[in-house]
């Protein structure tokens, strides 16, 4: 056991390099993709406004895209081809504006975007909902970890973190805000991120 503890040192040491490099790349490329991470997170708001829906990529190659389109009463899930025509029919049968989102896909799909959708939650009682976007792109892959999603969450107010950027459940209650169980770090006052091993 002596003679391998040199060994698990190197690789503990490797482990923190690699988390904190990627925080430090989602991060980077939060700032360098403001502009089209947010342009979506735009127009996903107020398409979700006219009618809801949630878009995820099934597959690695982001051709295969599922589509939840929530009704009155139930909600329908349909997965496609990006680009079949049946997907078309699907939106104009369910009278949904195909315009945002085609835009959606194609601009997930560059973005290497495999999940949005709108979540609510209670701040002291009063509802407020968040738009929450998972990424997995192909440049923050790593041979010494596991599969990684890294989580956006666009929130409609600013919001409250603590001296290490760690998102407040609010002014008043000062302790940790987790969503799905996750700690999530600000990048600006109304967006924060987490990595996790789920994208959803």
């Amino acid at each position: 056991m002596t003679n391998r503890s040199p060994y698990y040192f190197i690789i503990a040491a490797m482990l923190v390099l690699v988390t904190s490099c990627t925080r430090l790349n989602i991060t980077n490329y939060y700032h360098k993709h403001h502009s089209a991470l947010d342009s979506i997170e735009d127009t996903y708001r107020r398409a979700y406004r006219n009618k809801p829906f949630s878009i995820e990529f099934t597959d690695r190659p982001f051709d295969r895209v599922s589509l939840e389109l929530i009704t009155d009463t139930l909600t329908y899930i349909y997965e496609y081809r990006v680009g079949e025509p049946r997907l078309q029919d699907t939106l104009l049968k369910f009278g949904y504006d195909t315009v945002p989102v085609n835009w959606l896909i194609n601009r997930m799909r560059t973005m290497e975007c495999t999940w949005i959708d709108k979540l609510d939650y209670y701040v002291e009682d009063q509802k407020h909902s968040l738009i929450y976007l998972s990424l997995w792109p192909r440049a923050f892959n790593s041979p010494f970890v596991n599969k990684k999603y890294y989580i956006l969450t666009y929130f409609q107010q600013p919001q409250y973190y603590d001296s290490k950027g760690r998102l407040f459940a609010s002014r008043r209650r000062r302790h940790l805000r987790k969503i799905n169980a996750e700690v999530f770090f600000r990048l600006n006052d109304r967006v924060f991120y987490t990595i996790s091993d789920r994208f959803r």
